[in-house]
């Protein structure tokens, strides 16, 4: 389908790779590769699990040159320091990141050799891939989401956020591909009798997740900014199901004159697989 297309439409440009190993609160990973520069957008489950993930995509867990961290909740880092120490791959995140409790206790000791501090908002290089990063709203130290550029390619990973203001819509605009969270459906969440009510506030609020509709709306927006390919992320295991959100997104986009698959090409990311390689 279009994944293979999308690829072969880069031609004998830097082809910029990008596959989803993980998503959702269970963990997540993202693989992104340009050149001979392989990179994990964070490391949320066990090393072992990611370094399977990655050989079952035919990359080898040395090979990596990178991690790069969203933010310091476990589903984002867990396996980060036992693939740093095993295979001595820097670790990129924040000063206010790393100087958390939850960074150093879930992380562990990371030698200063592999400990690497950028600046939000700051661009920087690792290898063929450029990275930029830009402050969002959740409940975390500093979080942010990411944009990889190889050439004129870009994509991006925007999950985590309980809204999502004009500057990181400009942030994110022209992403030729998109990972953007879909975490809930408001209605089940709302019902959920497993969840305490200060939980499902802080999920709804604006420090929180996003919702399918809020994803649908994002994604109209970003739409007009030129994205084209947008995977949805971060589902949740109790509060939506892929099928809900996908047809949450796409009869959002359908009211708003957009056609899905024809305007703008949609895919899910998993909790449990690997997703679509791009």
């Amino acid at each position: 389908g279009w994944k293979h297309a999308y690829c072969s439409k880069i031609g004998h440009e830097m082809k910029l790779e990008f596959c989803s190993l993980n998503s959702g609160s269970n963990g997540n990973a993202t693989f992104s590769a340009a050149g001979k520069t392989r990179l994990l957008i964070d490391a949320g489950l066990p090393g072992r699990n990611i370094s399977k993930a990655l050989e079952a995509i035919k990359v080898l867990p040395e090979t990596i040159d990178a991690i790069l961290v969203t933010h310091e909740h476990s589903d984002h880092i867990r396996g980060a320091g036992v693939l740093s120490r095993k295979y001595r791959i820097p670790i990129y995140a924040n000063e206010d990141t790393w100087e958390t409790s939850a960074m150093r206790r879930i992380v562990g000791e990371v030698p200063a050799s592999l400990r690497r501090v950028f600046h939000s908002e700051d661009e920087f290089y690792i290898g063929d891939i450029g990275v930029m990063s830009k402050p969002i709203p959740h409940d975390a130290a500093a979080p942010v989401s990411f944009r990889l550029y190889a050439g004129s390619r870009s994509a991006a990973v925007a999950t985590d956020m309980g809204r999502v203001p004009r500057d990181v819509i400009r942030f994110l605009a022209g992403s030729d591909l998109i990972l953007l969270e879909s975490n809930h459906d408001p209605d089940m969440l709302l019902a959920n009798p497993r969840y305490p009510e200060s939980l499902k506030q802080r999920i709804l609020g604006g420090r929180g997740h996003l919702s399918n509709q809020t994803c649908a709306r994002t994604l109209m927006k970003l739409f007009e900014t030129g994205v084209r390919n947008a995977l949805l992320g971060h589902l949740s295991q109790d509060n939506n199901t892929p099928e809900l959100a996908m047809h949450t997104v796409v009869s959002e986009l359908i009211s708003q004159g957009l056609r899905p698959g024809e305007d703008i090409r949609l895919d899910l990311t998993w909790r449990d697989r690997i997703g679509g390689y791009y």
